[in-house]
């Protein structure tokens, strides 16, 4: 609202009128919004604006009102032509549509529209409340406006298109219901539905076809699904509701911006961007039957302060080679947390995944990606999983509560710098079935197992400057095959340090265990334990043990306050301590079983020599493959064949014998 004053004599063109020798003033001549409806009140007038045929002020057509303001006619201002447009030589032409009739009023929007196609010039109908049971075609610079309150002009067809627009078109405050069809449909030029309520059953609410560009703003969608096809377009504030398909499509080349919505209940996507571009920011999105946002066909997706929550797949995937970014965005009660799959490699930041049913991070079958401060909550599963070729880079990421931390197997990859995990049910870290990765500074907290390898000679997993606390059983444990390299590795508190089992390899460099119940450092099965630097102070038990048949082959390494042995040698386990110094007031420096050489030990506790116990042979077996063939118990029978002579010897009752 503003007033301007003028002076006798003075002149002032306001949009084309010329008014001299008078004050004017001016009352509320805002631009209509984008869409908006229109104000029914005047330019250079005084009067307050009444009701009117449409809702005009009632005083246009008086007498006093020509006197007030010239000989000039007023008209209210559209935001989709400029004011100097407006009030030149393109003058918008306004036609009121009412059911009801009226004075210069049509009885349809049909009609409307026809009568401003014969003018040719840009027109503005504005449509009083009503059921319109018609299906528009609209062309040219068209404005449609909804007159009365929101949700009182419904305009429907029993089945088939309802709105097809040709030009520049706007649409402001309509209920638009259709079905069987594309209830709206952008064939050329732009369109803009503002405040507008459409309903689509089994159809698709908006399609924008290519070459269009297509903006929703503040509008509700209802069953049926905006679809952008090779088009550009700009959704912002607008609500999705129960749609039964995706409720957003951007497909074949569209390059659309979504803003501010809230999208659920759909029965496939929330939004799928496929073969095209698309930018989803401070969106919600609940309740989809796959994945809340879907990016395929080498898509360019990026995702900016969303919430994704209760949706029955990921929360987001990323599939087919698809690229983008997701940024700071939450997803809670997902399947999966985020999916990356065949190709795709997306880049997510400052994320969290909150109580996932599955997993959090979901990288597989050739699936890449990097992750960077990001948090994984409560993963009903595993936090963060790598498969079938996956090969995620994950970077400053927090892993709490939950099952698994990070588990890469089933020649999977990955790389994992700066991780913290905590508090876990299960293992921390997991490698499998010729699966490869890379562990630097990682943090593990208070977790059963920290490290955990299985699988064949392929497998392999190297850990750097990295912390193991609280472990309830073991802070690495090595089996299988698999190879493993700790480098500057600290274990802290837990029952066995590292362990090395069955035809595994474990390789040591300078690392160090502390506080442990059973033991420092063991090999067993046919392990083997290959240690430099290795400190193990205070073990409540061994500070290393070699069984079964592993072999220890350990240099320049320290056993401090040891309470049973620094090392202990039993059964046929062998190999060498080089350079290694056992100190402490308690215990002995060496069990030795005669198969490990001791090079250079120092130490002034006693070194005990371990008879080994003789190996019995085994049992002689014989098997009879030409005997006799029981087919029920018998008891008392003498039996002999294969012999050449037989001397048969029977008992008597009387102790005789025969």
């Amino acid at each position: 609202m503003f007033d301007a004053r003028f002076g006798a004599g003075a002149s002032r063109r306001l949009g084309g009128v010329h008014e001299r020798g008078r004050a004017v003033r001016l009352r509320r001549a805002a631009l209509l919004p984008l869409g908006g409806g229109v104000r029914k009140e005047c330019l250079g007038c005084d009067r307050q604006p009444g009701r009117g045929v449409g809702g005009e002020p009632a005083h246009l057509a008086r007498r006093d009102h020509r006197r007030a303001t010239g000989p000039f006619p007023t008209a209210p201002v559209i935001s989709a032509v400029p004011v100097g447009r407006a009030w030149g030589a393109g003058m918008v032409a306004r036609y009121l549509v009412s059911p009801h009739g009226g004075r210069r009023a049509h009885p349809d929007i049909t009609s409307a529209l026809a009568a401003a196609a014969r003018r040719g010039r840009a027109a503005l109908v504005e449509i009083a409340p009503g059921r319109y049971e018609e299906a528009l075609t609209v062309q040219g610079e068209v404005q449609l406006a909804a007159l009365g309150d929101p949700g009182s002009v419904v305009v429907s067809r029993s089945r088939g298109a309802v709105l097809d627009a040709f030009g520049s078109v706007q649409v402001h405050g309509l209920v638009l219901v259709g079905r069987d069809a594309d209830v709206v449909g952008c064939h050329a030029g732009t369109l803009t539905l503002d405040h507008c309520d459409v309903r689509a059953h089994n159809g698709v609410s908006v399609h924008a076809r290519p070459s269009t560009f297509v903006t929703l703003r503040d509008s509700v969608f209802l069953h049926g699904r905006a679809l952008f096809s090779g088009a550009n377009g700009l959704v912002e504030r607008c609500r999705f509701t129960d749609a039964t398909d995706n409720a957003v499509a951007v497909i074949e080349g569209a390059d659309v911006s979504v803003r501010g919505s809230w999208i659920g209940g759909s029965m496939i996507h929330g939004l799928r961007v496929s073969g095209a571009r698309a930018q989803v920011t401070g969106c919600e999105l609940t309740g989809t039957g796959k994945a809340a946002v879907m990016a395929d066909s080498q898509a360019e997706l990026t995702v900016t302060d969303c919430a994704i929550n209760a949706v029955h797949a990921e929360g987001i995937a990323f599939i087919e080679q698809s690229k983008g970014s997701v940024d700071d965005t939450r997803v809670f009660d997902a399947q999966h947390g985020i999916a990356v799959v065949s190709g795709a490699d997306p880049v997510v930041r400052g994320c969290a995944f909150t109580e996932c049913r599955d997993t959090g991070i979901n990288v597989h079958t050739a699936g890449r990606g990097r992750f960077e401060d990001c948090e994984v909550f409560g993963a009903g599963n595993i936090a963060v999983f790598s498969t079938k070729g996956g090969a995620p880079e994950v970077h400053g990421c927090r892993i709490s509560r939950g099952n698994v931390g990070i588990a890469v197997t089933d020649a999977g990859r990955g790389r994992f710098t700066r991780v913290g995990i905590e508090d876990l049910t299960s293992v921390a870290l997991r490698v499998h079935d010729e699966a490869r990765a890379v562990f630097e500074q990682v943090r593990v907290e208070r977790c059963p197992s920290h490290l955990e390898t299985r699988g064949n000679g392929g497998t392999t997993a190297d850990v750097t400057d990295s912390v193991f606390r609280d472990f309830g059983m073991s802070a690495a444990e090595v089996l299988g095959q698999s190879r493993v390299t700790l480098k500057g590795v600290s274990a802290e508190r837990g029952v066995v340090g590292f362990g090395v089992g069955e035809e595994a390899q474990l390789f040591l460099h300078d690392c160090d265990v502390a506080a442990v119940s059973s033991c420092g450092a063991v090999g067993f099965g046919k392990g083997r334990l290959v240690a430099r630097n290795l400190t193990v102070t205070g073990s409540e038990s061994l500070g290393l043990c070699g069984t079964d048949s592993a072999r220890l082959d350990v240099m320049n390494s320290e056993f401090v306050d040891c309470a049973t042995a620094g090392a202990s040698f039993q059964g046929t386990s062998g190999g060498r301590l080089v350079d290694c110094s056992v100190t402490g007031t308690q215990g002995v420096a060496v069990q030795d079983n005669g198969r490990v050489d001791l090079v250079s030990l120092r130490t002034s506790l006693p070194v005990v020599e371990q008879t080994a116990k003789p190996v019995e042979p085994p049992p002689t077996i014989v098997n009879h493959y030409d005997g006799p063939v029981f087919n029920a118990e018998v008891h008392g029978a003498q039996l002999a064949w294969n012999n050449d002579n037989v001397i048969q010897q029977q008992n008597n009752e009387d102790g005789s014998s025969t």
